[in-house]
């Protein structure tokens, strides 16, 4: 018989496989995020995985396009998402007369980027992204109510304190609008957002590489380093008498921002406005979003985004204005399994394991299916093997209990629920054992 040639069990580069312990923890977290999605009414939201080139690419170029994963089949030009958002402006450009407008949609799902693999970045990752669409336009009062979900989220997954920063693109236009350097805005914002990075005398240096004047240089610095409570910040950008339309704009949109956000009851040491967030350069017009977890500030936004003015103009002529999150959650997750925040203690998602001593498996199958009627995860042993094989099974899984099934139980309609940690075992009747169990 010819020998079986065997290949050595791999994972790429790139991609994440969780041990069960961590999965649970993995999945408990979508969860949440999931289930706060839905309490503020967003609907859930599938897109394909893969898509025709020509549709997926519409916006790409530069690093994203290189980035791709893209093939043929048959005749056929086909790519797996990069994001969720791509995807979006297709489907409510496709879906448009059948949707309702303004459009609260959530998707959790994975995306694929050809990118380096390295430590915390994935090729293959899940996104949590919401959006809110309007149909030509979009209340300001949704960007606040962002603010309220990402706090919401957060304070359900205790990670410890954080800090939402809140910024508008507008203000961040209207000062280069004041300075007269419009035209530098993209190549100065993308220094401004290494400013936590490099430091304000690098960043200065960057700046006078671009010819930027000293004393420009100074009023950008002085703009990007406003202290203060939020209120202060606020009555510091009024002080400046900027005359430009577009800083008013903003200032007038961060205003009723940090109005709202306060509405919906997020403690005022868990939101901050931050003048140096630049965020999406060619894409957020508005008000945009980064949340840091306190004293970690190093792993970088674990949730960002913001308002854009104009979601699916590469799919239809209708202008559709959004605003919209994503928590990346793969790279989330191995952030805080590194630091150590993640508390992956669970190795069972069952709370008690059936077994029987000396009787057939019906009356284990019989209370299994009662115990799932009342939603209680249960699981049934049903190998042949010792008594102490069963017991260790519940305990290197930490099953809470245990219910065993012998000749005795059979006979009083009755089962003995034993209690793992404790080590107490009682006999009862299976709605007392339920009782218990829920």
């Amino acid at each position: 018989m010819e020998e079986i040639k065997r290949v050595e069990p791999r994972t790429l580069s790139g991609f994440m496989e969780l041990l069960p312990q961590d999965q649970i923890k993995f999945n408990e977290i979508m969860q949440t995020i999931k289930e706060t999605y839905e309490l503020y009414g967003f609907l859930p939201q599938e897109t394909p995985i893969v898509e025709a080139s020509e549709v997926l690419l519409a916006k790409a170029g530069g690093e994203t396009e290189k980035q791709i994963y893209s093939f043929q089949k048959g005749d056929k030009d086909l790519s797996l998402r990069f994001d969720l958002t791509v995807p979006l402006a297709k489907y409510v450009a496709q879906y448009y007369n059948e949707l309702t407008f303004p459009y609260r949609r959530y998707q959790i799902g994975k995306v694929y980027r050809g990118e380096r693999a390295q430590k915390g970045r994935y090729r293959e990752f899940y996104q949590c992204d919401i959006d809110i669409i309007g149909d030509s336009k979009l209340s300001i009062i949704n960007d606040a109510e962002i603010p309220s979900i990402i706090y919401t989220i957060f304070k359900k997954l205790n990670f410890g304190p954080f800090v939402i920063k809140i910024n508008n693109r507008k203000i961040l236009n209207g000062l280069f609008d004041e300075l007269g350097i419009s035209e530098k805005m993209s190549d100065i914002l993308v220094i401004i957002d290494k400013l936590e990075k490099i430091g304000m005398d690098a960043v200065k240096e960057e700046l006078l590489k671009l010819e930027i004047s000293e004393d420009k240089i100074k009023r950008i610095e002085e703009f990007i380093t406003i202290t203060g409570t939020n209120d202060e910040k606020i009555s510091k950008l009024e002080n400046l008498n900027f005359k430009s339309e577009i800083f008013k704009e903003g200032l007038g949109e961060l205003k009723q921002v940090v109005k709202y956000v306060r509405e919906f009851k997020v403690e005022e040491s868990s939101f901050t406005i931050d003048l140096t967030i630049a965020r999406g350069l060619d894409y957020y017009t508005g008000t945009v979003y980064e949340t840091n977890l306190v004293g970690y500030e190093s792993i970088g936004s674990v949730c960002s985004g913001g308002r854009y003015e104009n979601l699916a103009g590469y799919y239809t002529k209708k202008n559709l204005p959004g605003v919209g999150i994503s928590i990346g959650l793969t790279r989330l997750f191995y952030n805080l399994k590194e630091l150590g925040l993640l508390n992956s203690s669970k190795k069972s998602i069952s709370k008690v394991q059936i077994i029987t001593m000396g009787v057939e498996l019906e009356k284990a199958v019989e209370v299994a299916n009662i115990l799932r009627e009342n939603n209680i995860p249960n699981e049934i042993y049903m190998e042949d093997a010792k008594t102490k094989a069963k017991f260790s099974y519940a305990n290197n899984l930490d099953i809470p209990y245990m219910i065993v099934i012998g000749e005795e139980e059979v006979e009083k309609n009755l089962y003995t629920l034993k209690d793992m940690t404790s080590g107490e075992q009682k006999m009862l009747s299976v709605d007392e054992i339920i009782e218990i169990l829920k």
